[in-house]
């Protein structure tokens, strides 16, 4: 066993609804788990899925001091079950990713010299200058996402710098928001941290980085150079670049444990801190993606994960420095109209059955005779349309399909946009590609077969693969090892990695399968472009 017959090593996951950890073996075997409900274990702080949704219904904030508490309690199960902290070689883990936490003037003094005979809530609740802190959620700042866009010189030249357009989530606006309208609570503010550096914070006792990953994701870190862009900061708020502090690489060694955690709860004093990062990050380590590799998750909505070495940002879908390798890049595109209308098409044109909604699907050919169809139930945000528009092979609009056809048309529609918009952002296959799927959607080999078929178009020997873990699982498993285990053993992420089970083969692609689809990812393409065109024409009329 790697790192000795008795250590072991901790991941911690600061989600939006649960904190939760795991120990895990240096052969990288769960040993233990456990959690932290936020609304039924801490109902003091009144959250409903972990947050508050404010009477606007876009402003949607968690209490900073509830991730603290969650963190006593968690702890105090874990001891109270027997757990040897002792063990611990290195801590590490992900946080929910975009939120931030506002620390009062004075607090990294609190932090650095924490009591071990209080808990850690007792010690904070006076540390922070919002008690809320805004999170992933909340949509309340199109107003300073539109003035940091034009600060910049356009969408486009934010996306160059930061990797995405303004976005309401992203942290750079959420702070241009308190700035202009808390401006005693931001001049009280000593320092802001993300989720992520925030739970790093708490185990340093001392201020950590944000890591170079979730720095990418609030619209105020410059990619490419990999530190604060003075022009987004300058168009956020003032003195900025001191209340953030550095940056630092994702597998950084932060330090170690405060005494605190050796005193309270027996760790070792050499056990060290490693950068937290956020949890999409997380999620393209947990899944193990090396260059070139896609990860595709279908669930209620459907998000790609793509590791890329030459990114081109867009005003659609996100660029973010890759946490497994400093000189790559993950992009990430969210679709919103995931399982609910698969299911929706399923209901009523398949009786409710997945089986027949498969045996559909065997029965129509590659590329559905030219039928296309884009199956948006609710606004999409890449791209940012709504309806249900079906078009004949001769790209003509039509009102219905038979239901075999629109079957097919649903998913054939779906994984096509998937396929055009990451080549937008600099997806290219490559010798060795691999695609691995999660979510409620990918147990359907069908669906798979469909996905591989339009995203392998190359002719390689490529596979489908399906993850045999679940993403939250890794997630805050692999952005440990890497720095937590090559500081104790000198092993590499990838060299560790090789001890962890290979994922299922699931499907390959059909011979053919890129004469169909290579012209029908053209034509989809162009009719979604006229989509959005015909969709801003209406948007001028009105």
């Amino acid at each position: 066993m790697a790192g000795g017959a008795d250590s072991c090593f901790l991941g911690f996951d600061f989600s939006t609804q649960q904190l939760k950890v795991i120990a895990v073996d240096g052969n990288l075997e769960v040993i233990v788990q456990s959690s932290v409900q936020f609304d039924s274990e801490l109902p003091e702080f009144r959250t409903r899925g972990g947050v508050h949704i404010h009477d606007d219904k876009l402003t949607v904030t968690s209490p900073a001091l509830m991730f603290v508490k969650a963190l006593d309690v968690l702890l105090e199960k874990m001891r109270n079950a027997g757990f040897d902290f002792s063990r611990v070689k290195a801590i590490s883990g992900s946080g929910q990713q975009h939120g931030s936490v506002f620390w009062r003037k004075g607090a990294r003094q609190t932090l650095n010299h924490l009591d071990p005979q209080k808990h850690l809530h007792l010690q904070l609740q006076e540390c922070f200058a919002l008690q809320d802190c805004p999170v992933w959620m909340d949509s309340s700042t199109s107003d300073q996402c539109q003035f940091l866009e034009a600060a910049v010189g356009g969408a486009q030249r934010l996306a160059d710098i930061t990797g995405s357009r303004a976005y309401e989530r992203f942290t750079g606006s959420q702070i241009a928001k308190i700035y202009r309208s808390k401006p005693e609570e931001f001049s009280e503010t000593e320092r802001i941290s993300l989720i992520s550096s925030f739970a790093s914070s708490l185990f340093l006792g001392d201020y950590a980085p944000i890591d170079f990953s979730d720095g990418s994701g609030m619209n105020l870190m410059d990619i490419f150079e990999r530190r604060w862009s003075q022009v987004c900061l300058d168009a956020a708020a003032p003195q900025l670049a001191e209340r953030l502090g550095d940056l630092t690489p994702s597998a950084a060694v932060l330090g170690c444990v405060s005494l605190y955690y050796t005193e309270r709860f027996g760790f070792a004093p050499s056990c060290k801190v490693v950068a937290f990062t956020g949890d999409n990050p997380g999620s393209l380590a947990g899944m193990r993606l090396q260059e070139g590799d896609l990860a595709v998750s279908l669930g209620t909505s459907d998000t790609v994960f793509l590791w890329i070495r030459d990114p081109r940002p867009s005003t659609e879908g996100h660029i973010f420095c890759n946490p497994v390798d400093c000189g790559a890049y993950m992009a990430l595109i969210c679709f919103k109209n995931g399982s609910f209308p698969r299911e929706r098409i399923r209901d009523e044109c398949a009786g409710g059955s997945w089986e027949r909604f498969s045996g559909a699907l065997r029965s129509t050919p590659m590329g559905n005779h030219g039928n296309l169809g884009m199956y948006f139930d609710v606004m999409e945000i890449t791209p940012p349309a709504a309806g249900v528009h079906r078009f004949n092979a001769e790209g003509q609009r039509v009102s219905w399909f038979e239901q075999d056809v629109e079957i097919r048309a649903l998913l054939e529609g779906q994984f096509l946009a998937k396929r055009v918009h990451a080549e937008k952002l600099g997806y290219k296959i490559l010798a060795g590609t691999r695609v691995l799927a999660t979510g409620g959607a990918s147990s359907n080999k069908d669906i798979l077969q469909v996905f591989i078929e339009i995203y392998i178009l190359e002719k390689m020997s490529n596979f489908l693969h399906i993850s045999i873990y679940p993403v939250n699982t890794l997630k805050v498993n692999a952005v440990l090892f890497s720095p937590a285990l090559e500081a104790e053993t000198g092993a590499s992420f990838t060299e560790t990695l090789r001890n962890a089970p290979e994922p299922q083969l699931a499907v390959r692609p059909t011979p053919g399968a890129q004469e169909v689809y290579a012209p029908l990812m053209l034509r989809y393409a162009a009719l979604e472009a006229q989509l959005l065109k015909d969709h801003q024409k209406s948007l001028h009329l009105l």
